[in-house]
């Protein structure tokens, strides 16, 4: 048999590969610093901007919220308990493993929001920065917020801004990663703990933050974050009774959610209200890409004033 013939033999008899099955990957709830599926066993289709299948992702309910509120309840004093040099440690190990984990979270914004891969770059590290920025503010909240206050009489008088305690929080629903790092890390940096609906539509890197803060030091039930139908979650978290504040941030273009009606079930049990930008039908998502300030920070913190006589 001549040496062509011979090697199109072979090449007849060489098995050709088997196709490759990907590893699809289950988005679960990250709650109390596990991932749990939801309580309900649902799930639902999450799309590309352009309408492509990405994943399917947990759809939690109501049970999955209390649940939430239990776990953050139970972390809050930890939390606050420790020093703000310490949180402010922890919140920078979150961004050290953002930023070794950004070209998964550049894939995922780019797929989620629809833009270019250079815009997602961008985005990523705008997030990483602004994760940073607010970590970096740990230990210095009390001294910008705080006082000591000029008074009339033998005494001290200091005001100290003081966690208020668990936070409810409707993500962007546009901004899938940068407007979640700038409602997120303002409400923790202070000692605060939150439950987080993610976008409904874009949840894919809530949840992978949720990774992010597993395998960083951040403890168990500090942030938990619930994907799902917004519509269907947050009167539950507006309502509940051991949420001591709420941001309806998200509530601006998530659909058929009345950000008015929430505030109403809030102020049932008084609780501080962060409303999204505009007013009415015309709310909108805050300009993310803009410089922040503490007023995100401020709107979680009460103010202690302790009086001290002064010695002789």
């Amino acid at each position: 048999m001549s040496p062509a013939k011979t090697k199109k033999a072979a090449k007849a008899t060489t098995p050709s590969a088997p196709k490759r099955i990907d590893v699809r990957k289950t988005y679960k709830l990250y709650v109390g610093g596990a991932f749990p599926r939801s309580e309900s066993g649902r799930s639902y289709e999450v799309r590309d901007a352009k309408g492509a299948f990405l994943a399917n992702a947990a759809m939690g309910s109501r049970k999955d919220v209390r649940d939430a509120v239990v776990k953050a309840r139970g972390a809050q004093a930890g939390w606050a308990g420790a020093t703000a040099y310490n949180r402010g440690q922890v919140l920078y190990r979150v961004g050290e493993v953002l930023e070794g984990r950004r070209e998964q979270f550049v894939a995922e914004v780019a797929a989620s929001e629809g833009v270019t891969r250079t815009r997602a770059n961008a985005l990523v590290d705008q997030a990483i920065d602004r994760w940073i920025w607010y970590a970096g503010w740990s230990d210095k909240v009390a001294q910008v917020l705080g006082n000591l206050n000029p008074v009339a009489g033998p005494y001290f008088d200091i005001s100290a801004p003081e966690p208020t305690g668990v936070v409810g929080v409707l993500a962007p629903q546009g901004s899938s990663l940068l407007g979640l790092v700038s409602v997120i890390a303002p409400a923790i940096v202070t000692g605060n703990t939150v439950v987080v609906l993610t976008s409904e539509e874009r949840p894919l890197p809530a949840i992978s933050l949720g990774e992010v803060l597993a395998t960083s030091d951040v403890p168990g039930g500090v942030v938990n974050l619930i994907s799902g139908r917004t519509a269907e979650m947050a009167p539950w978290l507006a309502s509940h009774r051991d949420v001591n504040a709420i941001d309806l941030t998200g509530a601006a273009d998530a659909t058929d959610v009345d950000w008015a009606d929430l505030e109403v079930k809030a102020a049932n049990n008084l609780k501080r209200v962060l409303r999204p930008a505009g007013s009415g039908s015309d709310a909108v998502e805050p300009n993310w890409a803009e410089q922040p300030d503490l007023s995100r920070v401020r709107a979680y913190l009460e103010t202690k004033t302790v009086w001290h006589p002064k010695g002789q």
